[in-house]
């Protein structure tokens, strides 16, 4: 298929955040042969970041599963970028991952946009809120589309491509150019809330959850049927330590406020975030956390 003019001519990517998400995405686009700068409110984060992927490459090279100087090309890409409005300066393409509060959003990617060439497009990575609502706010509705990227980003296939009522044609015609060059098989969804996947996926969880509340099963043996018997890569609730319980509730509370009852969120799931057990990041959550990997954990108790 023929790549898109304008997503042709894209070469520098801005990243917004150096979280888990942001990190995996500056990763890939790095891959992909784009000069990825990566911004954080933290300058000390955007360096440890940009390390952590050193690590995480070096392990792949010494695999077999990369080329070694596939990865020098890779970390020649990506620069550390404390001063946004620089940044920005020359950006083809940004895309944010800060965390899931819309006027958190607005107030980064305004920034953005008056630092940023016109032709810049404006992506979020957002798994729920309103791509429509972000443009409006923003001023630039027609450039501002979602990329919904999946964790860990430089292993999952999947990229989820969200059209704004406002969004122009030629702004998800580059969307797409830009996911084949991330090697990515992009969908495109209209902006619902909970889009196609968060909507299916956090269903799937929150049920998850209420099973495990309601003493049907164990946490491990609640995955493993999915994972043995639906052949899920991963059962729902090791999914949910890794994309973070606070992110979960986040997803729950907004389809429960636009959708229905059926996304109430589960009150484990409550009580967990309010003791910081967040997943992975926390390291516990679901599951015990430990560098050999997920371990059986009793992180809630009905109280």
């Amino acid at each position: 298929m023929a790549v898109d003019p304008a997503a042709a001519r894209m070469r520098t990517v801005l990243v917004l955040g150096a979280g888990t998400m942001g990190q995996g995405i500056a990763q890939v686009t790095a891959v992909a042969g784009y000069v990825t700068r990566l911004y954080d409110i933290d300058a000390a984060r955007i360096g440890a970041a940009i390390e952590d992927t050193k690590r995480t490459t070096d392990r792949l090279v010494q695999k077999g599963k990369m080329l070694n100087e596939a990865r020098s090309e890779m970390i020649g890409m990506l620069v550390a970028s404390p001063d946004l409005e620089r940044a920005a300066a020359d950006a083809d393409l940004v895309i944010e991952a800060v965390p899931e509060r819309m006027d958190l959003k607005v107030e980064v990617l305004g920034r953005v946009k008056a630092a940023a060439p016109e032709r810049a497009l404006l992506c979020t990575n957002t798994s729920s809120l309103s791509v429509t609502e972000l443009g409006r706010r923003l001023g630039a509705g027609g450039r501002t589309i979602g990329l919904h990227f999946f964790n860990p980003p430089p292993v999952m296939e999947l990229l989820e491509v969200v059209r704004g009522l406002e969004t122009d044609e030629a702004t998800v015609t580059a969307a797409l150019s830009v996911a084949r060059r991330l090697d990515k098989t992009p969908i495109v969804v209209n902006d619902t809330p909970g889009f196609a996947t968060s909507r299916l996926g956090v269903a799937l969880g929150a049920e998850a959850m209420r099973m495990l509340e309601a003493g049907v099963a164990s946490a491990v043996d609640i995955d493993r049927a999915m994972e043995l018997g639906y052949r899920h890569p991963m059962g729902p609730l090791k999914l949910t330590d890794l994309v973070g319980l606070d992110v979960r509730l986040a997803i729950l509370e907004h389809l429960h406020r636009e959708v229905g009852e059926q996304f109430r969120p589960p009150v484990i799931l409550r009580q967990m975030v309010r003791a910081g057990k967040l997943g992975k990041k926390t390291g516990e959550g679901f599951y015990r956390w430990t560098e050999a990997g997920a371990q059986p954990s009793d992180g809630w108790r009905r109280g």
